[in-house]
């Protein structure tokens, strides 16, 4: 691990975004809560903050560090559903690998959840995609 002893705690946010497509009737179907599986966005949300919590146990070079604040936020539309994963800490170290962990694993779980009505007739998935994670905002006290 990188050394941070000497570093000073300081307040840290991070935000990442990410998007699942869908089929139209399977966001329908998320919408009107007739998942076979369970709510999906509740589901998705409460696995993407206990994903932030496990991120140095699933990074071997990420710190453990305080989480003070975890949040996801869902946008859906016709054939998509983004997920937006906020981390906020009072630490040595920022908190992106966190939040990048949290939008996945939240991506992951709408996945696995929809995921009988995803399939073609082969069991395949041609339209169902993750895409665009990426870090949207990274903040530190100065």
């Amino acid at each position: 691990m990188i050394d941070i002893s000497e570093k000073k705690a300081i307040k840290r946010h991070a935000e990442a975004i990410g998007k699942i497509i869908l089929k139209k009737n399977t966001i329908e179907k998320i919408k009107n809560k007739e998942i076979k599986k369970g709510d999906v966005l509740e589901a998705s949300k409460i696995a993407g903050i206990n994903a932030v919590k496990q991120t140095p146990n699933l990074i071997p070079y990420c710190h453990l560090i305080p989480i003070d604040s975890a949040e996801i936020i869902f946008e859906m539309d016709t054939y998509s559903i983004e997920v937006i994963c906020i981390v906020k800490t009072i630490a040595k170290t920022g908190v992106e690998m966190e939040a990048l962990i949290g939008v996945t694993n939240a991506l992951n779980t709408i996945w696995d959840m929809v995921k009988y009505l995803e399939k073609d007739e082969h069991g395949q998935y041609p339209d169902t995609k993750i895409e665009n994670i990426s870090i949207i905002k990274k903040w530190k006290q100065q």
